[in-house]
């Protein structure tokens, strides 16, 4: 039985999400897998990847073959340096911390202002205009 370290293919049509899987080499993409060994998350900036370098580097020692986005994954991560004996690449872009924005009420914004609208309604214009425009054909 040839074992194969595949993508997973989950999320809606346009936003997909993809598990890092080892899985028997026939069966179907989003079949049944052996086991869940990372996560990757592509439409996200930068991209997310998550992989468990020990249970990676058993599957590889074990005889399990990478596929080519698998492969390019590992690369990333250092995992398939590691497995080869190479030189581990450059660190990975990880995302600063998103700060919190600064509420209203912290920025000094005072409650002053919340009494009625500034502008008048269309409406009522309208209705003047043609109040005095039917006393000005009446006279």
């Amino acid at each position: 039985m040839a074992v194969k370290i595949k993508l997973k293919r989950l999320g809606k049509i346009r936003s997909p999400h993809y598990r890092i899987v080892v899985a028997d080499s026939r069966t179907r993409r989003d079949g049944r897998a052996i086991e869940e060994i990372g996560k990757y998350h592509p439409t996200y900036n930068p991209s997310v990847i998550e992989v468990d370098a020990d249970r990676v580097a058993y599957w590889l020692g074990v005889g399990a073959q990478p596929t080519e986005p698998v492969l390019a994954i590992l690369k990333k991560t250092g995992d398939w340096q590691k497995f080869k004996g190479e030189p581990a690449p450059a660190p990975l872009l990880v995302a600063a911390p998103k700060t919190a924005r600064p509420s209203f009420e912290a920025l000094g914004g005072d409650d002053e202002g919340k009494g009625e609208a500034i502008t008048q309604k269309k409406k009522a214009e309208k209705k003047d205009e043609a109040a005095a425009e039917s006393e000005s054909t009446e006279a």
